[in-house]
């Protein structure tokens, strides 16, 4: 497997994975999880997307190009993994579940 790909999950599609470019998977990852409060309800996607642009790499993502794409295929993986939750009503929103 090339180094410069990740295979990530989907919570909506147990058991398939989709590979994705490393590097932009791994920024987004941490800016994410630098944002994301660490108790339920959480923080709504779009301000959880606006808290972290500033913490992207400008070289990945110029002017936050593509950046709610790769939010939400994070998002996705996250919470497969276990890493992140969603509150249980509408909006969506995430926070980080305890390690």
């Amino acid at each position: 497997m090339s180094e410069d790909k990740i295979e990530i999950e989907n919570v909506n599609t147990p058991g398939k994975t989709t590979r994705v470019d490393r590097a932009k998977f791994e920024d987004m990852r941490a800016a994410l999880l630098a944002v994301l409060p660490d108790e339920a309800p959480g923080m709504k996607v779009p301000d959880a997307k606006a808290a972290l642009l500033p913490k992207l790499s400008q070289d990945l993502f110029p002017g936050g190009d593509k950046a709610g794409w790769w939010l939400k295929a994070v998002q996705l993986d996250l919470e497969a993994k276990r890493v992140i939750g969603r509150a249980e009503k509408p909006p969506v929103r995430l926070y980080r579940l305890p390690e």
